[in-house]
């Protein structure tokens, strides 16, 4: 059985990984075997890498600004090019896990904050799918594709128009992939993160009410930690644990949505 989850060989491209979710999704994909070429804007946090590399994988840090358009259409094929630097000079497995937040009353919201969430939400996430998928099918690659959703994929929230806007997007453009790859081979899924202590939530965590009212509905009784995904992110990147599983959203919440 743990077999099915043997990652060791492949390689996987991750956005995201220096922090919370992502790093902890990173890490568990290097556990699961498989080395990592991590996504970031520059190379001065190297947290993620040390830990993989102490693990014994092969973990490279690409350096892009996921909020330019520029250097994102820039990313997959400057990869490409270069095959020969890449871990096991192959890509397997993509993580779109790079996310930002904006928070404003939805009367007042900034235009300007509004057009940057969905550029790094869903423009980037887009954009890196599109030439991933392009060169899985150009070389008959059996990959797997892995989006970030969010509740708030399935919910509007509060204050946060932009972030639930983009969020609800990458769930269909997750389904829409899926149904043009998946009969190539391709697993495009997405996981939807609940309520997770992390940065990204440290001001929903402070106010006293909505944290009571979070916890409240969530039947596990707790907010959910970064360890929670490690297990749902490899079984999602493994192709024999999840081979028949494409255009679906695990979502990873406690129960929130059962509710």
């Amino acid at each position: 059985m743990a077999s099915m989850f043997d990652l060791s060989g492949k390689t996987a491209l991750v956005t995201g990984g220096t922090r919370g979710i992502g790093q902890t999704m990173a890490l568990a994909l290097a556990e699961a075997g498989a080395d990592i070429i991590l996504v970031q804007r520059d190379s001065k946090n190297i947290s993620t890498k040390a830990q993989i590399a102490a693990m014994g994988r092969k973990c490279i840090i690409v350096n892009t600004d996921l909020s330019s358009d520029a250097e994102v259409s820039a990313l997959v094929p400057g990869l490409l090019a270069d095959l020969s630097s890449l871990p096991n000079q192959r890509i397997d497995i993509l993580l779109n896990c790079a996310g930002i937040q904006r928070r404003h009353p939805s009367h007042q919201f900034p235009m300007k904050d509004f057009q940057a969430v969905i550029q790094v939400n869903l423009t980037t996430v887009f954009t890196i799918c599109r030439d991933i998928g392009a060169y899985f099918i150009g070389n008959q690659i059996r990959g797997r594709i892995i989006n970030v959703a969010s509740l708030l994929s399935f919910q509007g929230g509060f204050t946060v128009p932009a972030y639930a806007a983009s969020k609800g997007a990458v769930l269909q453009l997750t389904k829409a992939l899926s149904n043009e790859w998946a009969g190539k081979g391709i697993g495009v899924n997405a996981i939807a993160p609940g309520y997770i202590a992390t940065e990204m939530n440290e001001a929903l965590i402070k106010d006293e009410t909505r944290n009571r009212q979070i916890m409240e509905r969530i039947p596990a009784g707790r907010w959910g930690r970064p360890e929670d995904f490690k297990g749902p992110v490899v079984f999602l990147a493994s192709e024999q644990a999840s081979g028949y599983v494409s255009g679906e959203c695990l979502v990873v919440d406690g129960g929130w949505m059962g509710r």
